[in-house]
């Protein structure tokens, strides 16, 4: 008996080439794009091996959990590192960026999240990437979350090695991401003998095997359902218009944003300004007697497919997290998702305004 994903023809080299054609114009880059079969932390570490050696000094901003990975990875790859980190409410600033790199003239790489979903920041790379070009440093950024949901230019910005994945805005799979590589990047990676090699983690086996033979063999064989979910998405996202797609995920996090603030019963923006806000998820911070994990419990118990989230680890207790983005960038996904907040604040005796937020909600959206 056949089945429409379990028996696929192989994925040929020419289709997963057009499939990274496709990622590139998304990116709107004339970089090389190596599409990674994997989670985004795969090119995320293997950029991070690539590149880092004993005798090289990093700047690693910190503005989340990610950033706080990167510097380990770093650390263990020999280098010396220089944490940048600013409190999770905010973002960083192109002069913060800028102090850091004249404070230790010998940084050659920097590490950045652009937006981090865990605490509802975004930075702005486009200054940033000003700064660090001056600088002459190679520039790293995680971009898995902001791809799709806002503006990401990486040749424009000075971005050497650009990681996105599918999962999040894009509306696609999880077990599969992608990398773009500059010039410079490649030329840093192939005179680090550090660099892997013959290993999961290797770009440098990609690009000698992969690019360099004219995308004609490919290392291994594809994950194929997950490579076609990606073509889905990029075409959804083809069709809709990236500038569209770019447009709900703002108005979602300005909708949730203003519905919460009108929603009262002590939810607050965790992240201070709005200019700050990732368009990917709003983060809420609870009243002090509210425990988040709890609330997001009861909330889920009304509507279990509602995307709210406890914030991770220290901050599980207060934060709670609208996952407004792929499809779930919708007026009616913000509604539900706030009027379930607002219900399980009620449940524990908070005083909350649902005809407020739902106004605020309909207001921002139009």
């Amino acid at each position: 008996m056949t089945h429409p994903f379990l028996d696929l023809p192989p994925l040929s080299a020419a289709h997963f080439a057009s499939i990274e054609d496709r990622v590139a114009r998304l990116l709107r880059t004339d970089q090389d794009v190596l599409i990674t079969q994997g989670e985004a932390l795969l090119p995320l570490e293997g950029c991070i091996r690539s590149v880092a050696r004993p005798g090289c000094t990093a700047l690693n901003v910190i503005t989340g959990p990610y950033g706080q990975t990167f510097g380990n990875w770093l650390r263990d790859c020999g280098a010396q590192v220089v944490d940048l980190a600013v409190p999770f409410h905010t973002a960083v600033t192109a002069e913060q960026v800028g102090n850091a790199l004249a404070e230790h003239p010998e940084i050659d790489f920097v590490s950045l999240v652009h937006a981090e979903a865990a605490t509802g920041n975004t930075n702005p790379v486009a200054s940033i990437g000003e700064v660090v070009r001056a600088h002459g440093a190679l520039f790293m950024l995680d971009a898995v979350a902001s791809v799709a949901a806002e503006p990401l230019l990486p040749d424009a910005w000075g971005v050497d090695l650009c990681v996105i994945g599918a999962q999040k805005a894009m509306g696609g799979p999880a077990g599969v991401s992608a990398v773009s590589v500059s010039e410079r990047a490649w030329e840093r990676i192939e005179a680090n003998p550090q660099a892997p090699r013959r290993s999961y983690l290797s770009l440098l086996d990609w690009k000698q095997r992969w690019i360099d033979g004219g995308r004609k063999a490919l290392l291994h064989a594809p994950a194929q359902l997950e490579m076609l979910a990606l073509e889905a998405c990029v075409e959804r996202i083809e069709s809709e218009g990236p500038d569209a797609v770019m447009a709900r995920h703002a108005t979602a996090a300005r909708a949730t944003r203003a519905g919460a603030v009108a929603l009262g019963g002590g939810l607050a923006p965790y992240v201070h300004e709005a200019r700050d806000a990732a368009p990917v998820a709003t983060t809420l911070r609870v009243p002090a007697e509210v425990d988040a994990a709890e609330l997001v419990a009861r909330a889920l118990a009304a509507d279990p497919v509602l995307p709210l989230v406890a914030g991770g680890g220290a901050l599980a207790k207060e934060m709670v997290r609208v996952n407004h983005y792929g499809p779930d960038a919708t007026r009616g996904v913000v509604h539900a998702s706030l009027a379930a907040l607002g219900a399980a604040l009620g449940e524990s005796g908070i005083g909350v305004d649902l005809e407020a937020a739902r106004s605020a909600v309909t207001g921002a959206w139009e």
